[in-house]
């Protein structure tokens, strides 16, 4: 090694043995100094972890729905104040997705792979002896919904294309419906009323959870078309999900079945179309002003905490160079250099503000354990990319509070700093 480098390390070594010294004799103060900074990290990492914890939960969600799956229905998703311009639209017909399968498969280039009907209301209720659940999600479809949802069955079947068409009374339930109708037996081929006819359960989905933490899959109950209508009638809220090829190809398909849908429903050139086909893009430009809003509190926060805490340490480290004077006139006195005398108030700046942001780094990991261990339905994802951020910014905020008064006790004079009382 260099003499030149070798003298360098070893500046650096004694800067940081000196700088762990004094931090150690004044804890109280170097704690208070850090607390800033500390704060400031706990926000810029909840911060992320909050967007990672929307991102995670988003993702889940949308699998919920299907990415290879688009949506025909009477309004779009995101209607904007505009729900007025949707209300007078004919509804749609289940029949639809029949048609729709009989255009596509007529044509082997088509982007469209199924389309599958789907009528459903939110206001059903399951019955089963003397216990009752309110607020089902009852939705009726025919035997190839499975290849359009995401949910296995954890026992069971689903119901069979000849079911379907021959409207058996049969239906595929819930997690929720199922142990809160049978909490301590299975469900499976029993009967349970809805309104007030009887349909046999033939099978029971796997837990799925909430979809963008508001609406449950474990709350539904699913059933032929045409029974589903015999029992809640036909003016409900209908649906057709249409499977396309490739998930990649969202924008092509959405055109050809925009196509589809305005030869049934009959409507001119140039007329405005009275249906609305949504997908996942929709979730995501309303997801992104949300996590927009996040991130700009928390910077806001961040930058404040930061900024505080920078001023705090500053000013400690210029009280500390006051009271080291002598201290600083003696060593330059025996030949420091002024980068050595630069280089110990820099690291020992940088080594409060690294402290600070390894207790901010375990306070907000604690924070983030605790929301997973009280609060499991809200996704939350702790990554080493926020670490290694916040620890970058942590050093960054060190050298800015501490080159001032490190360049300043550099330049003092042997002399002077030796008569300083």
């Amino acid at each position: 090694m260099k003499p030149g480098k070798r003298q360098f390390r070893y500046e650096t070594l004694e800067s940081l043995r000196m700088a762990i010294f004094q931090i150690g004799a004044n804890k109280t103060r170097s704690f208070l100094t850090a607390l800033g900074v500390i704060i400031g990290i706990v926000s810029i990492t909840m911060m992320g972890t909050a967007i990672n914890g929307i991102d995670l939960g988003f993702e889940k969600s949308l699998a919920m729905i299907g990415y290879d799956v688009i949506y025909v229905q009477k309004s779009p998703w995101s209607t904007m104040g505009q729900w007025w311009r949707f209300r007078n639209r004919p509804d749609l017909k289940t029949r639809y997705a029949e048609q729709i399968n009989r255009i596509i498969s007529t044509n082997p280039q088509s982007e469209l792979l199924l389309a599958v009907p789907q009528i459903s209301t939110y206001q059903a209720s399951a019955k089963y002896r003397d216990r009752i659940l309110e607020q089902i999600f009852a939705l009726g479809t025919n035997g190839d919904y499975p290849r359009t949802a995401s949910g296995s069955l954890t026992t069971g079947r689903f119901f069979t294309p000849g079911e379907s068409a021959g409207d058996e009374m049969v239906c595929v339930i819930g997690d929720d419906v199922s142990s809160g109708l049978f909490p301590n037996e299975s469900a499976l081929g029993k009967t349970i009323q809805l309104k007030n006819s009887k349909v046999r359960v033939i099978g029971i989905y796997k837990k799925q959870g909430k979809f963008l933490g508001l609406f449950s899959f474990d709350n539904q109950v699913v059933m032929p078309v045409g029974t589903f209508e015999k029992i809640y009638g036909k003016e409900m809220f209908v649906t057709i999900r249409v499977k396309i090829r490739d998930e990649k190809q969202v924008v092509p398909a959405k055109e050809e079945l925009l196509g589809i849908m305005r030869k049934i429903r009959r409507l001119p050139p140039g007329k405005e179309e009275d249906f609305s086909i949504n997908e996942q893009k929709a979730f995501k430009s309303q997801l992104d002003p949300i996590k927009n809003g996040i991130a700009m509190a928390g910077i806001f926060i961040t930058g404040m905490s930061l900024f505080v805490g920078a001023i705090g340490i500053m000013n400690i480290t210029f009280v500390s160079v006051k009271e080291r004077t002598k201290e600083i006139g003696l060593r330059k006195a025996l030949g420091a250099r002024r980068r050595t005398i630069l280089l110990q108030f820099l690291i020992e700046s940088v080594m409060i503000c690294l402290i600070g942001g390894i207790v901010g780094l375990v306070t907000a990991f604690s924070i983030t354990m605790a929301i997973e261990t009280f609060m499991p339905e809200f996704p939350v994802r702790f990554s080493p990319v926020l670490v290694l951020a916040s620890l970058a910014v942590s050093v960054t905020t060190g050298v800015f509070s501490g080159l001032a008064p490190a360049v300043t006790a550099s330049r003092l004079d042997p002399a002077d700093s030796l008569r300083y009382e």
